[in-house]
């Protein structure tokens, strides 16, 4: 069984700068694609981020793109989500997600099967 934690969050100012990270523990998987997630409070969870196993396909949620970038370590089973020009409405739970994979591609947002316990961003004005 896959375990993954992530942290990394806290409080920042509107236009400052966060990095998340996420690290897979147990039976990881050789093939997984990794994302971001978030919630925040009265809505739904959205996909973030995301990148398949190799690195090599990165998809962004349009809000973020420009502002975050996500990247991957497989020899360490890490993901990192690094977040510029935090916006208020960046507030959220942000969690990380796993995917097997049987080839390099994008999993759905509702594929993503394994979860962390989630780290709170909240962005003040």
């Amino acid at each position: 069984q896959v375990q993954l934690v992530d942290y990394g969050g806290g409080l920042v100012q509107a236009g400052g700068s966060l990095r998340l990270s996420c690290t897979a523990s147990g039976r990881t998987y050789s093939n997984y694609a990794m994302a971001w997630f978030r919630q925040a409070p009265g809505k739904e969870r959205e996909l973030v981020a995301a990148i398949s196993w190799s690195g090599a396909i990165t998809w962004y949620e349009d809000s973020v793109k420009d502002r975050f970038t996500i990247t991957r370590d497989n020899a360490k089973h890490t993901v990192t989500l690094q977040m510029y020009s935090l916006k208020t409405e960046d507030t959220a739970i942000y969690y990380c997600a796993q995917r097997r994979v049987t080839n390099d591609r994008m999993p759905s947002a509702t594929e993503y099967d394994s979860w962390g316990q989630g780290t709170q961003v909240t962005v003040s004005s």
